[in-house]
């Protein structure tokens, strides 16, 4: 193991500081770099001079839409940062701005979660794309001083049955699985979902959580005249210069694979000695600052940890260990190599520093010093290559207010009402769309997924998939512990960005909730198309302001999160296919004050009352069946009361705090209604345990004043089932109007069967007894949607 550079002998002639000044006229290459001519010639206008070539890779992917988030700035400053109450920040420790948000949870414990993107480079080379999207959230979240405990994942492909999808779905969850498994980290939840609109745009977003004491909590900033910069982990090397910073920030023009960045290569086994690196370090308070290195390299790592700290530094460029001698300069500070992290280390702490280092076995450089003259300055073998104010590079970069209006095609596609489609009309056409909604590839189980993943690593899982939140305990001595989701609906949110966006947040908060927790907190992933086409612009717009609207309805903060622009075709703007189906994914953290008392979403024995709590309306526009039967997508979605959520997730809290007599909570099942309705619900609370029941919709259809089919397959928010023994009924109903919230008993569980019967064209099946399945039949229902694809 080296702890120093190995002896390199320059292998460029450098341009330095002082022959830019010399050279002004010499051409640039701004334009391959991912820069506008504008933008090039206001960093003249910084620099007062035309930039060194090093700078100039710096600045240009500092400003990349991917690391300065140029077109959105504007936006979350107005939304998520202007709207954030002090009520919302009670529990908030650490907001927006740093690597991670931090939530205290109670009994000095604190929570950091985040989500990001790694969308493009995950079609480009989909394992190694999505492996080190985990990889980069994980680092996130060692930065923080946390220790890393869970990881979850929201996955959009194109079209099931289009070639091109097996590669990026093989890929992308073997990375994910590969990746988080060596970790020793639990996967305990996220979504797969396939829709033609993600064709050539997948969408690979990672969710990381990790916990501390409040005490441990790191930032991200660098301060103290002297002290040292230390680069360590793996080496520098030539795979992902440039990266997701800039693949990230373009769309794939014709033409473009040429000019492809390389995808960054992940090192899980690194990885993990990192993460007991960082927190020995951090144990023993040797390390001030620290940063991961994730896009953009150490161009980033440098400028962000200066300028957060309102300090100077200095590198010697030529220190950096590196995997490939024949890098340049410009591509060293570009490099967005795997496993690196960026320690500010005070020179009197540096030998116990090392001591630890070496002790892991880790490789490790003193690259640069941390000056008060308030400059970042780099040096290449004594030339001086970079001499910038950091701020400008990191945190002052150009903030669009890019156009954007209503797009002329939303109108129609709004017009464009489930009304027209054929519904059933005999007990055997309303069997064929049960059976077709079921058999979905979107609506079948997820477990050939998600058994690839290890959910029980570290033994403190209490929750996973398919439940409707994962859970992990906390603390072994009290059972304290917290609960995530992550939600997102593409296709509500295009027929109304505003309503799509505040459905994402009510369903992650209704998943919360169904498991018993509290939820307190989100980070989002904004994934969007090209925010040049003034279509995509309003969709962004127009979603952000529902979902900060929604989170101050339900008092919960933003912590923190990612935007992915340019998820579009790069062809012809102003068209409904230009873009992917408009995605904000949203990730709920709720606490949970014992996770003994997690409730599942499935029947857990025989016997339980079925409760269906929330209205059902006639909401079809954009449900499963809609999409799948019809193959329609238009209309608005669901109406979405936020209201009504807060109340379903107090009464199921309330049952689940609860004790029986048998001392055990009231509440023995919960699971929430969404894609699919009624049916999808019943099917999968009967799968989970293999315990199926009889059910009768009549009473639930007659207060409601609806038929079987609406009943069954429609997606009305703010609804869920909810099991509990015999003898709590009196309770559950008392719990739900002490809520306002509406409540019908509508079966008992037990059996091997599933038995629906209703009010009309149910009760034509079966010589009356209405709908039934097998729960092996409806198990292999779900296994033939794959069709042998995945």
């Amino acid at each position: 193991m080296s702890t120093q550079a190995s002896p390199v002998t320059p292998r460029e002639t450098p341009d330095t500081v002082q022959d830019a000044a010399a050279t002004p006229a010499r051409a640039m290459p701004w334009a391959e770099l991912g820069l506008k001519e504008d933008e090039y010639l206001r960093i003249t206008q910084i620099l007062g001079r035309r930039p060194t070539d090093a700078e100039l890779a710096m600045y240009s992917v500092m400003w990349s839409e991917h690391c300065s988030y140029k077109s959105s700035k504007k936006h979350l400053a107005e939304q998520f940062g202007a709207k954030t109450t002090d009520a919302m920040r009670e529990r908030l420790m650490v907001g927006m701005g740093q690597n991670a948000g931090v939530v205290d949870i109670g009994q000095g414990w604190a929570a950091t979660f985040k989500v990001e993107s790694h969308n493009h480079p995950s079609f480009v080379e989909p394992y190694q794309g999505a492996a080190t999207g985990v990889g980069g959230i994980v680092r996130d979240i060692i930065a923080m001083g946390a220790r890393p405990v869970a990881v979850m994942d929201q996955l959009r492909f194109g079209a099931a049955d289009h070639p091109d999808t097996q590669r990026v779905v093989h890929g992308v969850v073997a990375g994910v699985g590969g990746y988080g498994n060596c970790l020793g980290l639990p996967n305990i939840g996220g979504e797969t979902e396939f829709d033609p609109s993600y064709q050539g745009n997948p969408l690979v977003n990672a969710l990381c959580l990790g916990t501390m004491r409040h005490e441990d909590i790191h930032l991200a900033n660098a301060t103290g005249p002297g002290n040292l910069v230390v680069l360590f982990g793996a080496r520098t090397g030539g795979d992902g210069i440039g990266g997701a910073s800039i693949l990230a920030s373009e769309t794939f023009e014709d033409g473009m694979p040429a000019k492809r960045p390389s995808v960054q290569v992940g090192d899980p086994f690194m990885e993990k000695v990192l993460i007991e690196c960082c927190l020995e370090l951090f144990a023993a308070g040797v390390v001030q600052g620290i940063q991961d290195l994730g896009a953009a390299g150490i161009s980033c790592a440098t400028s962000e940890l200066a300028s957060n700290g309102d300090t100077g530094m200095h590198v010697d460029l030529e220190k950096v260990l590196l995997r490939d001698p024949t890098l340049t300069a410009g591509e060293i500070l570009m490099s967005e190599s795997q496993e690196r992290m960026m320690a500010i280390v005070t020179p009197r702490d540096r030998d116990s520093f090392f001591a630890i280092i070496d002790k892991w076995d880790v490789e490790a450089s003193v690259i640069g010093v941390l000056t008060d003259d308030g400059r970042l300055t780099i040096d290449h073998f004594g030339a001086r290559i970079v001499d910038v104010d950091p701020k400008t590079v990191a945190h002052d970069g150009p903030v669009y207010d890019r156009p954007f209006a209503r797009p002329a095609w939303q109108d129609a596609l709004q017009a464009d009402t489930s009304e027209r489609l054929a519904r059933p009309g005999t007990p055997e056409e309303l069997e064929g769309a049960l059976r077709e909604v079921l058999g979905d590839v979107n609506q079948a189980s997820s477990a050939w997924v998600t058994d690839q993943y290890d959910r029980y690593v570290q033994g403190n899982t209490a929750l996973a998939q398919p439940d409707d939140a994962g859970v992990v305990r906390v603390d072994e001595a009290t059972g304290l512990g917290v609960a995530l989701s992550t939600d997102a609906n593409g296709w509500y949110t295009k027929l109304d960005p505003r309503e799509g966006a505040r459905q994402a947040l009510a369903e992650a908060y209704r998943n919360v909730s169904m498991v018993g927790a509290r939820p307190v907190a989100i980070t989002d992933c904004l994934n969007f198309g090209n925010p040049e086409d003034p279509d995509a612009m309003w969709q962004l717009v127009t979603a952000m302001a529902g979902l900060a609207d929604g989170c101050v309805e339900l008092g919960v903060p933003v912590t923190g999160g990612n935007v992915s622009l340019y998820n579009s075709s790069g062809t012809v703007k102003g068209q409904p296919d230009s873009s992917i189906n408009p995605t904000p994914v949203v990730g709920m953290l709720g606490i949970l004050g014992d996770v003994t008392r997690a409730i599942p979403s499935g029947w857990t024995e025989e016997g339980l009352a079925v409760l269906l709590l929330g209205e059902t309306r006639e909401e079809l526009d954009g449900s499963a069946w809609a999409r799948i039967v019809h193959r329609h997508l238009g209309g608005l979605p669901p109406a979405v009361d936020l209201g009504a959520e807060s109340a379903l997730g107090g009464v199921v809290r309330a049952l689940g705090e609860a004790d029986g007599p048998d001392g055990r909570p009231l509440v023995r099942a919960a699971h929430d209604l969404s894609s699919g309705g009624l049916i999808q619900a019943l099917v999968d609370a009967s799968l989970r345990f293999g315990v199926g029941g009889t059910f009768d919709l009549s009473r639930a259809e007659a207060r409601d004043g609806i038929g079987d089919f609406l009943m069954l397959l429609g997606e009305s928010q703010a609804r869920a089932l909810v099991a509990v023994p015999e003898g709590a009924v009196p309770a559950a109903f008392a719990a739900c109007e002490a809520e306002g919230v509406p409540a019908v008993r509508i079966g008992t569980t037990g059996g091997d069967m599933l038995a629906v019967t209703g009010a009309d064209l149910l009760a034509g099946l079966g010589n009356g007894s209405g709908w039934t399945a097998d729960l092996d039949e409806l198990r292999a229902l779900s296994e033939a949607a794959l069709d042998d694809r995945f």
